[in-house]
């Protein structure tokens, strides 16, 4: 007689960082509650901030634990505190406070994990949550320049994929980390503070070895820079200060002298636009604060690519060659040919 199996049922940690969310934390909270998984706790991570959108952490229905910080230590720091003190668990789930999963997302992530066991980090489907129609993204796609974009961000919603697919990384407004892992790589790069810290965490996890798969039907409402805003100065300078950090840190040698002129252009090419803009003195000190650190940067390399096992031309594969709209086009292309 054979034996039943056990249900499969591990338990999640569910890591939310919050500064100054207002009624978004107790409406991804709200989410959670809803949720047909209930194998799970809640950290609310906040960072000291002034409004009052933290007490909603004390208003659940289910395990949450709130640590309210004296400073704004970021995104990274934040996160990478919640794993090292405050939870137990064999699987993260990182989701940011303007982000809503729907009912069946954390049982769709476990079917997943239960399924395909060899893969350490799982992204959600992002869905804009002002337009319920389009995507605010299916992953994170890296370019060859170094430059990274949310793959399909602001297309339809029919062009997702039905079957989980490998993405270059996953976007932590709704990832999901085997824990092991996330400690493995050392977690966020705390320097970061915040931008980018999760292409650079991909990035790394793949050059060990591992992959990122996109879970379609694990569906979560994003509203995407609910907190600093898309093109405010802080999300300019940090996101395009940390795109060159995480170009110069991760790019295999003789990767990145091949691509390092692509990068300087791509730099060149950008500044124009935010010259037009009248926002170059910005962009400029990004820059200039991201190369000034190049020593520092450069020791951090050299203990990344020590452990490096994935190939350069395994790496090639999964990077985007052709411009942003030109690639999403030929994506959504191949799915059509494929299904």
């Amino acid at each position: 007689m054979t034996r039943a199996q056990p249900p499969f049922n591990p338990f999640i940690s569910v890591i939310v960082v919050n500064y100054n969310s207002g009624e978004m934390l107790s409406k991804a909270l709200s989410a959670l509650a809803e949720q047909t998984y209930s194998n799970f706790e809640v950290i609310v991570i906040d960072n000291h901030s002034v409004d009052s959108s933290w007490q909603a952490a004390e208003k659940t229905n289910f395990p949450c634990r709130l640590v309210r910080l004296n400073e704004n230590t970021g995104f990274a720091a934040a996160n990478n505190l919640a794993v090292a003190d405050y939870i137990q668990s064999d699987w993260i789930f990182f989701l940011n406070p303007d982000a809503y999963p729907e009912p069946e997302c954390l049982e769709e992530i476990v079917k997943n994990i239960h399924r395909i066991p060899d893969v350490d980090c799982f992204a959600c489907a992002l869905i804009d949550a002002n337009n319920p129609s389009h995507l605010d993204g299916l992953g994170d796609s890296y370019h060859l320049s170094g430059l990274h974009w949310r793959t399909a961000h602001g297309y339809p919603c029919d062009i997702t994929p039905k079957q989980p697919v490998e993405i270059f990384s996953a976007c932590a407004a709704a990832a999901i980390y085997r824990t092991e892992t996330y400690r493995r790589l050392g977690g966020f790069d705390e320097t970061y503070f915040a931008y980018s810290e999760d292409v650079d965490l991909g990035f790394r996890l793949r050059l060990s070895g591992g992959k990122s798969l996109l879970l379609p039907r694990a569906k979560v409402h994003h509203v995407g820079s609910g907190i600093t805003g898309s093109s405010s100065d802080f999300s300019v300078y940090h996101g395009h200060r940390n795109l060159t950090w995480t170009f110069i840190k991760n790019m295999p040698s003789p990767l990145i002298f091949i691509l390092m002129p692509i990068h300087i252009a791509m730099i060149l090419y950008v500044g124009f636009y935010y010259a037009a803009s009248g926002r170059l003195r910005l962009y400029s000190q990004a820059k200039i604060d991201a190369f000034k650190h190049i020593g520092q940067l450069w020791e951090q390399r050299k203990k990344i690519q020590r452990k490096r096992i994935c190939s350069c031309l395994s790496l090639l594969q999964m990077m985007a060659w052709l411009p942003r709209k030109a690639f999403i086009k030929a994506s959504v292309k191949l799915k059509d040919t494929t299904h």
